[in-house]
């Protein structure tokens, strides 16, 4: 079995040897070490963070999450700085899961409270559960076949008689016939592409279950065929009705097969490698929570995408892409998430805020709103910045305010109060 890192956002790898490895800190191989500055150095080509150099051997993890594995067999999990500050590794794996659930608008079938649970030991064979199970209850219902059209030369006449390419057979061939006929068989771009991850998920899974339930599928479809180019497979996968049985195992096909994610990893190597931003993680969540508790009326747009900063002989340039746009009673109201941990008691150094984004917050007012209405900025909440612990608003002018909120990930009623705080237009007061 392959050797095991469990670390966290920010979290400090060495080559050196340390008493003991920590969320915070662990010691990874020099080859492992090696493979992540050539990574960071890809992620940083694309304008992406993955990590710091913090001296000739130490390397400082930015806020991506998620599990790697390195050619040489190491696999470094990393999990999400959880809002409780000594939050153990389990409830950061949980809370991981349940915000990649989200992020692949998961059904509640596959990602209950109990199957959070099972997997204590690795975000990847959770991941991988999560298909197979998905996989096992459509073969259960029925795989969708498909016709395809052959031609071939038979002893036989079957089907449709390719009349001019019969006629143009040399005499020695006369006696076979060039025929057209239609075969019903699984080869369709869904179907390859699940025999394709399910291959994957074969090669790579060390849990037991895991790796028996997968062995099993895959001895039920030994005559399908793989996908050899997955992301044409996955433009041609259906949407109809005929195929919405299909359409949870989609996004968990494309994680596996690193396809379609905020960052996916992959490399000629054995293993399943996936990152995420936790920005994302946490922005994709809190949206998918507000538009379950949306009043009739009300909307909610994400990444809006039509005003600019400013314009310049004629062109704008510089887009302004608010994070959520919530339009509650005729009131356009700002929403925009961080993921970053504040304090309300260190009002000294401002709680932790960021200088930029209120720059950029205001920018949201003045294009989007006119300069007058509400701009939220909403926080992971935790122990040091809760519903009990306030800041107090602040003003842009006197129409013009901004609100810094928490939402608490682990309660499920945390979008209803943010929407009813919204709807009675209480402000955040003061303390």
């Amino acid at each position: 079995m392959s050797e095991r890192i469990v670390v966290r956002e920010y979290a400090r790898l060495t080559t050196s040897p340390l008493q003991k490895n920590t969320l915070d800190e662990a010691q990874i191989s020099e080859s492992a070490f090696d493979w992540l500055c050539d990574l960071a150095a890809r992620f940083r080509s694309s304008g992406a963070a993955l990590l710091q150099m913090n001296g000739r051997r130490w390397l400082r993890l930015d806020s991506y999450v998620g599990v790697l594995e390195s050619p040489c067999g190491q696999i470094i999990e990393i999990l999400p700085k959880h809002h409780q500050i000594d939050a153990c590794e389990e409830s950061a794996r949980a809370l991981l899961c349940k915000l990649i659930a989200s992020a692949l608008d998961s059904s509640s079938r596959t990602t209950t409270e109990a199957g959070l649970q099972i997997y204590k030991t690795s975000l990847s064979e959770w991941v991988m559960r999560q298909f197979l199970l998905a996989f096992d209850h459509l073969i259960k219902r029925g795989l969708r076949f498909d016709y395809l059209r052959i031609e071939e030369e038979q002893p036989f006449l079957h089907g449709q008689l390719d009349v001019v390419r019969q006629m143009r057979q040399p005499p020695g061939r006369q006696h076979l016939f060039n025929i057209r006929h239609d075969v019903f068989l699984p080869d369709r771009p869904e179907n390859r592409l699940l025999q394709s991850a399910l291959k994957l998920v074969c090669q790579s899974a060390q849990d037991a279950e895991n790796w028996r339930l997968a062995h099993e599928l895959g001895g039920m479809l030994m005559e399908m065929p793989e996908s050899r180019d997955f992301a044409q497979d996955f433009r041609l996968w259906r949407n109809d009705r005929l195929m919405a049985h299909y359409q949870p195992l989609k996004a968990w096909c494309e994680l596996i097969l690193y396809q379609h994610m905020p960052k996916a990893v992959s490399g000629a190597f054995r293993g399943i490698s996936m990152l995420f931003a936790m920005e994302k993680l946490f922005e994709g969540y809190v949206e998918q929570q507000l538009r379950k508790v949306l009043p009739k009326g009300a909307s909610l747009r994400s990444q809006a995408r039509e005003k600019y900063l400013c314009q310049q002989d004629q062109e704008k340039i510089f887009q302004l892409r608010p994070d959520l746009m919530l339009q509650l009673d005729d009131r356009p109201i700002i929403l925009d998430t961080k993921w970053k941990l504040l304090d309300a008691g260190d009002r000294a150094h401002n709680y932790g805020l960021s200088q930029s984004d209120f720059y950029q917050l205001f920018a949201y007012g003045h294009k989007y709103l006119n300069g007058q209405g509400r701009l939220i900025l909403l926080y992971p909440s935790y122990e040091k910045f809760n519903k009990d612990t306030v800041i107090s608003d602040f003003n842009f002018n006197e129409n013009l305010n901004l609100s810094v909120l928490p939402f608490d990930l682990e309660d499920e009623k945390s979008a209803a109060s943010l929407i009813d705080r919204l709807m009675t237009g209480k402000s955040i007061g003061r303390h």
